[in-house]
């Protein structure tokens, strides 16, 4: 492999040395995991797309994500507080376990990663750990019996799943799961009793998240600026901007901070009172387990803040805006209703359908 040639975007010849040590050391697996989250970081944010960064190093783009995401969790690790065994850990292994801990919050990742270190789990127990805090933080009194911990986060979590389930061995597995990792006394009494006590509590399934898919180019509408109406000048031509769409939904941004994109008219759409779109990967639902997240489009309507048990809600998460489902009426504060979840439209050749006289043949 080659260095690559000098970015367009970076005309520093400080900054492309820079890039083309991080290239070379890249490509030499120089260093340790989280020095090469941190330098793939740096060649992302100076121009250099995953595709580039994979010819020059062999690092294929889902690796890049993982390590670039899992050495920003790592940070995390020193700013509060891990242990000296726990961070020696993961500077040698362990990327993709604190990857999955990335939906938390910075104090929360270092509390789940020296959990995760202490209990020796794998990236799938990571995943169920970082969704277990997760949603015992939604609490604003916490359940009885159990701290604030993030180990008793997880044993409540196997303690109300264990409540709910007929099936003894499956039953016996999450009590057995919720003493493994209770960490107060209280709570390790809470998951014991349910040794002697056989009643289930009825499960309440989650809803349906609500998917659209665009299926047709007729789906895609074009947007288009309005110079004005005649008689108008060269000058008032020349002076509406470029437009450019971005990929996979055609969204527009103008000049400034401010950019729309075009949604079909779809009546759940038409009756929303305050709609706004969200961006996000399709990992940031809740419930979904794809291997590779893809990029959705998330539409909230800000009008209907109402609780009711078959909808998901954007909700405030340590001072970041998060997707959930609550099977009881919350205690935070419902900032808007999740009413369309869009995701791109299948192509699967996209020069093909530019050119229409290859598909009228």
């Amino acid at each position: 492999m080659t260095d690559l040639p000098p970015n367009t975007q970076n005309p520093g010849d400080a900054a492309n040395d820079v890039a083309q040590e991080f290239l070379r050391k890249l490509r030499q697996k120089q260093g340790n995991w989280v020095e090469w989250g941190v330098a793939i970081a740096y060649l992302q944010k100076n121009g250099y797309n995953p595709q580039e960064i994979f010819e020059a190093t062999g690092f294929e783009p889902i690796q890049q994500n993982q390590v670039v995401v899992g050495s920003q969790v790592y940070n995390s690790l020193e700013k509060f507080g891990a242990s000296e065994a726990t961070r020696s850990h993961y500077t040698a292994r362990g990327s993709d376990i604190l990857y999955e801990l990335r939906l938390l919050n910075q104090e929360e990742r270092a509390a789940a990663a020296e959990l995760a270190f202490i209990h020796k789990i794998d990236s799938d127990e990571a995943r169920e750990v970082a969704k277990s805090i997760k949603e015992f933080s939604y609490f604003n009194t916490l359940p009885q019996g159990f701290s604030a911990h993030p180990g008793d986060a997880v044993a409540y979590q196997a303690w109300k799943l264990a409540r709910q389930n007929t099936d003894l061995q499956q039953r016996s597995r999450l009590i057995a799961k919720g003493l493994r990792f209770a960490h107060t006394p209280t709570a390790r009494q809470q998951i014991e009793q349910l040794l002697t006590d056989f009643s289930v509590v009825p499960k309440r399934p989650a809803p349906i998240l609500p998917f659209y898919r665009l299926e047709s180019e007729e789906e895609l509408p074009r947007i288009v600026p309005v110079v004005g109406e005649l008689p108008l000048t060269p000058q008032e031509l020349q002076a509406v901007p470029l437009v450019t769409e971005i990929e996979p939904f055609r969204m527009i941004k103008f000049s400034g901070e401010q950019a729309w994109v075009p949604l079909p008219g779809w009546q759940v759409l038409l009756r929303a009172e305050d709609p706004v779109v969200i961006l996000a990967n399709s990992d940031r639902l809740p419930n979904q387990t794809q291997s590779e997240p893809k990029p959705v489009l998330v539409v909230i309507d800000r009008a209907q803040r109402q609780w009711d048990e078959s909808s998901y809600f954007v909700v405030e998460n340590s001072g970041e805006l998060d997707f959930q489902w609550f099977e009881t009426e919350p205690e935070i504060p419902l900032l808007g209703k999740i009413i369309i979840i869009v995701r791109a439209k299948k192509i699967l050749d996209e020069e093909l359908t530019k050119d229409s006289w290859q598909i009228d043949e």
